[in-house]
């Protein structure tokens, strides 16, 4: 694995719109300043000016509780609670001669229920404990004095250290990517654990040290980092690499984050820039709460009402008690002498009958005491326990595709699971598998695509509505729920049938030539990666998202396999629609105009064997219909219909566009988005923007594309 490398794929000119270059801003002048005073000195971590300043240790600890604030702690947590604080009074009092009863009898309930409380407290903390003693001692390939990369505990990495990540493993601290697999020093990341999000991420190293991509070629690697110093803020990165006798600004895209995950990468290299409790993901994390839950606060009202109750049953009885003491008195004899054998004490004196009546009130409260229940808490950790190990073991809880069964982390809240009436959230990812799959398209106006949603299929059930306008009889719900698609044969990402353009049988289609072109820019308009399988020569792709996979896998499979990505092409197996035979056609890539949540679009500039500019773009229906030419409105409505109803149907649409580009257009264009790009004003982003905003119009509309991101087991049944 040290020595494999994929060459001839340059992403710093894939990525243009982004703008990967290194560039300085505002920020970066803040270099040195206060909060932006870290120094790292890399594959360097003995450094004596670095050992200095003392960073904290990769150590990291998210436990409640320590040996040494335990008691005192855990102790606090117990007398939150109402009734706690109710019987701690009371076994105060009980040792004092007012008592009906000995102090141990009340005492010593008390202690089994504190004692039973704290003991479920600190299992539940060592178990937290046990998950940080397993992250701490996961191991990383560290770079050491010897020139080798060897295993290393996480715990044991310092600021400064160099070490090489692998496919499917967590960052082990804050990292500044260094080099990958891939030439130009890109990588995929996941962050799910960071952010929710499942979509990959993408990350590039600086042009000048991607070149670094094999073990031995860090012999003589040494850098100076000076960077933000440790904050909370995942989306941000400010600071300046120093090496070989130059500075480069860093950002964000420089930096790989603890907790996140490489994919779609081989291996990449990194420096360690925060430690521990330093990295961002500890930075967010807050020492962990105390939390009651909703029945545990209701129940405390309930006592308070008891204790309430309880007050007045024992003032009423001490107020009576009070009337009868000062009457007992009669010519100077106690009626009731038997009551108080001894005349030094006051409990029944009836020339003190107010101070009596106290001391029966305080009586009182002990010995109804019972009317508040001191087992009521003991009971309900016993059932919180229960339910957690109930919840560990449940089978129907179990995740078989990732093999994690549910894992309760604490008991505490477990029953406000059973009080939750409304659910707030997302749908990609979390109510979704995030799995897309191709299944419909409009083209030319004509709506393409037998295969039918989850939603149209539990309409169709319920109420026999069958869609004819989008092409979906009875007889294909049937044959759809019993046998799937007509090629028999899953594919993931596409599952999508209809004859009509299925093997090659768009070439007899009325507007075959859109159809073409349709497909070609599916093919062509991605940031997706082909990965061939030596033993199968089967291409797989890695793409950012699903959807864009998807994409890519659709063109493949109606006769536009996109096979090979180079530097400055992209390479398609073409069906001809004019010999009906596949071809070999080639593409020179110019320019990439990446998608983001702003823009809404993506597209990428081409030019074809026949020297053809191409302008192509896929985009949400909101943007790109406003970029559509004004003199060329075919089918447009149609389309916009087929779209209201691929929503209905629960489908993610984009709608796909293209036009030609003449070369004094282009090279007009070329030159001001040149000099938008190498702006190092504060608004350079905003200047790219808006460059790109004037080479996407007046666009062509070829159809739009539908995938479908199916429900999650037992979504539909919780909706």
């Amino acid at each position: 694995m040290s020595g494999g490398r994929r060459e001839g794929i340059h992403f710093s000119r894939l990525y243009s719109f982004s703008c990967f270059r290194s560039s300085f801003r505002d920020e970066h002048s803040q270099i040195g300043q206060k909060g932006y005073s870290r120094i790292v000195y890399c594959n360097d971590p003995d450094n004596p000016d670095q050992l200095m300043l003392r960073y904290r240790s990769n150590y990291v600890s998210t436990t409640k509780y320590t040996a040494i604030n335990f008691i005192p702690k855990s102790l606090f947590e117990q007398f939150r609670r109402v009734a706690n604080i109710y019987f701690l009074v009371v076994a105060c009092v009980s040792f004092s001669p007012l008592a009906p009863y000995t102090a141990s009898s009340i005492l010593a309930p008390l202690l089994v229920v504190i004692g039973a409380t704290m003991a479920k407290e600190a299992v539940e903390d060592w178990r937290r404990r046990k998950q940080d003693i397993e992250a701490n001692n996961r191991k990383v390939k560290v770079y050491d004095k010897n020139h080798n990369f060897q295993d290393t505990r996480w715990k044991k990495l310092r600021v400064g250290d160099l070490v090489k990540v692998y496919k499917d493993e967590y960052f082990p601290a804050d990292l500044l990517l260094v080099s990958s697999c891939f030439e130009d020093g890109i990588c995929y990341v996941e962050t799910t654990n960071l952010d929710g999000e499942t979509n990959l991420k993408v990350k590039h190293s600086l042009d000048v040290t991607s070149p670094l991509h094999k073990d031995n070629t860090f012999q003589q690697f040494k850098a100076i980092i000076k960077c933000e110093d440790p904050n909370e803020d995942l989306y941000s990165f400010v600071g300046t690499l120093y090496y070989e006798g130059q500075r480069y600004a860093l950002s964000l895209q420089q930096l790989l984050l603890r907790d996140s995950k490489l994919r779609n990468t081989e291996y990449v290299y990194g420096v360690v820039v925060f430690t521990g409790h330093d990295t961002k993901v500890m930075q967010n994390a807050t020492d962990p709460p105390s939390k009651r839950s909703k029945i545990e606060r209701k129940l405390d009202k309930i006592i308070y009402i008891l204790f309430s109750l309880l007050m007045l049953v024992s003032f009423i009885g001490s107020f009576f008690f009070g009337i009868s003491t000062r009457r007992d008195l009669d010519d100077g004899k106690l009626r009731r002498w038997y009551l108080r054998p001894d005349d030094a004490t006051i409990f029944f004196d009836p020339k003190r009958s107010a101070l009596a009546a106290f001391f029966h009130f305080l009586t009182g409260l002990m010995l109804y005491g019972y009317l508040i229940p001191i087992s009521l808490y003991v009971s309900i950790e016993m059932v919180k326990i229960l339910q957690s190990t109930f919840i560990n073991q449940d089978q129907d809880m179990y995740y078989e595709e990732t093999d994690k069964p549910a894992h309760a982390r604490t008991s505490n809240l477990n029953e406000e699971l059973g009080q939750v009436d409304t659910i707030l959230s997302d749908k990609t990812g979390t109510l979704t598998c995030n799995s897309m799959d191709f299944v419909k398209c409009s083209i030319a106006g004509v709506a393409y695509g037998r295969g039918m949603t989850e939603v149209e299929r539990a309409l169709a059930k319920r109420k026999e509505d069958v869609h004819n306008d989008l092409g979906i009889t009875s007889s294909d719900i049937e044959r759809l729920d019993d046998h799937g698609p007509a090629s028999g044969k899953s594919i993931k990402g596409f599952n999508f049938d209809d004859e009509r353009i299925m093997h090659g049988q768009w070439v007899n289609e009325p507007h075959a030539d859109m159809i073409q072109k349709f497909f070609r820019v599916l093919a062509l308009c991605h940031t997706a990666i082909p990965e061939v399988n030596q033993e199968t020569d089967e291409i797989t792709y890695e793409a950012e998202s699903p959807d864009e996979a998807a994409f890519v896998i659709a063109a493949r499979e109606l006769g536009f396999e996109f096979f090979e990505r180079t530097q400055t092409s992209i390479s398609l197996h073409e069906l001809d629609f004019e010999s009906g035979r596949k071809v070999d056609r080639s593409y020179t890539l110019l320019h990439i105009l990446e998608f983001s949540s702003a823009r809404k679009r993506m597209s990428v500039i081409v030019k074809n064997a026949e020297n053809q500019l191409l302008l192509l773009c896929k985009g949400a229906d909101s943007v790109m219909f406003e970029l559509l030419s004004k003199d060329v409105q075919d089918f447009v409505a149609t389309t916009m219909d087929h779209i209201k109803r691929y929503a209905e149907a629960g489908l993610r649409t984009l709608v796909v566009a293209y036009r030609e580009l003449s070369e004094e257009e282009f090279r007009s264009w070329e030159e001001e988005f040149l000099t938008a790009q190498t702006s190092v004003s504060g608004d350079r982003d905003a200047l790219v923007e808006l460059a790109a905003e004037k080479i996407e119009r007046d666009l062509i509309l070829l159809g739009a594309t539908a995938v479908e991101d199916k429900l999650q087991k037992g979504v539909p049944e919780c909706i």
